[in-house]
């Protein structure tokens, strides 16, 4: 059994007791987070589409940590100008556990 579901404007293939890393949240860690905007659900063959989303179905999750990805290197080079530029990011990332897919 598994679950499209739309969190913070992108969409995740989530299942049971699975691991999933998304935007920052503003959730503390430990807290529970339920997610309405679930948009297909597969129930071993049985698949709900939503028109946009599922009416009724919602994902639950507890936050487990907050953390920062590794560093993306940005480098801009503009060959015989002597223009060279070097820059990085971290996005900052929230873990959450899946704890049930209710529909």
């Amino acid at each position: 059994m598994y679950a499209i579901v739309e969190i913070l404007g992108q969409q995740f293939k989530v299942e049971k007791d699975k691991k999933v890393y998304v935007h920052r949240l503003k959730n503390e860690e430990g807290s529970n987070v339920d997610f309405e905007n679930v948009l297909l659900v597969d129930n071993d063959g049985d698949v709900k589409i939503g028109t946009p989303k599922v009416e009724g179905a919602k994902v639950s999750a507890k936050v487990l940590k907050h953390l920062k990805d590794d560093k993306v290197i940005v480098f801009h080079k503009k060959r015989r100008k002597g223009y060279a530029v070097k820059r990085g990011h971290r996005q900052y990332l929230t873990q959450i556990l899946i704890e049930g897919i209710n529909f």
